[in-house]
């Protein structure tokens, strides 16, 4: 079964769109946004010394992942505008790991598939690592799940309970940096942040809980995945904005049934 490249792709997606659901559901309670993008962004700096220094490609990326989501946490609050570091950060390392790739010499490096995902070249091992990703964060943040929505609500509140925001948001910051590493052969880095955003974005309306939300975000996901990986196949089009697409799609018609029947 795994010897059919659209069945490997197929797979990597809905591992990929599960891993996202409930991360993403925080960073749009949070208002994260920028967050994700500046984290997905330090990911093509992990790619080049992945490659500098012949490494796993999804451990450098990890690690610099990591790195970014720990320095925007430590930077938030010291004199610049949170979205306007987050702004600086993310085209910065972008910036830099462009240049960054531009100095391997001898090394073939396909930018595009970096930087916009090459779902349909997903190899076994690439489908093996991106499942024990999304098993990790699911894990992760069902473990925590409780005190991460409590320090979300009321950080005052989650404080006065003997949970430390800050040690929830050091959770958070891991999960995204293991989503960006699990995603970025997928949907690449340029279009993590809306893997993050828009299927959350999209289940909001029709979900009454927090729990709710997750879930049907996942689904959402998941339908973004196999519906653009289908319609960039028989379109002939790139496949992870094609998911993007779709998921958009969903955002909208979600937008419009909630809009009715609040009028109704």
């Amino acid at each position: 079964m795994l010897d059919d490249f659209l069945m490997r792709a197929a797979l990597a997606g809905v591992g990929t769109a599960l891993a996202a659901a409930p991360l993403g559901c925080f960073v749009v309670w949070r208002r994260m946004a920028y967050f994700g993008d500046a984290t997905a962004h330090a990911a093509l700096m992990g790619v080049a010394l992945s490659l500098a220094f012949q490494g796993p490609i999804m451990l450098g990326v990890l690690a610099t992942a990591m790195m970014m989501a720990l320095l925007v946490q430590s930077l938030s609050g010291r004199g610049l505008a949170e979205d306007t570091l987050l702004g600086v950060l993310a085209h910065s390392a972008l910036a830099i790991g462009l240049v960054a790739v531009s100095f391997l010499s001898g090394v073939r490096v396909d930018l595009m598939g970096y930087l916009f995902g090459d779902i349909l070249a997903v190899s076994k091992t690439d489908l093996a690592l991106i499942w024990a990703g999304a098993a990790a964060v699911i894990s992760l943040m069902v473990w925590r799940w409780q005190r991460m929505l409590a320090a979300t609500l009321n950080a005052d509140l989650a404080q006065s309970s003997g949970i430390s925001p800050r040690a929830e948001q050091l959770v958070l910051t891991l999960a995204l940096a293991l989503t960006v590493a699990v995603a970025i052969k997928a949907v690449g880095a340029l279009l993590i942040g809306a893997l993050l955003v828009i299927p959350p974005a999209a289940a909001r309306p029709l979900a009454g809980t927090p729990e709710m939300m997750a879930l049907v975000t996942a689904v959402i996901g998941v339908m973004a995945a196999i519906g653009g990986l289908g319609a960039s196949f028989h379109l002939d089009t790139p496949t992870g904005p094609t998911m993007v697409c779709v998921a958009a799609g969903l955002f909208v018609l979600t937008s419009l049934v909630a809009r009715m029947v609040r009028r109704g």
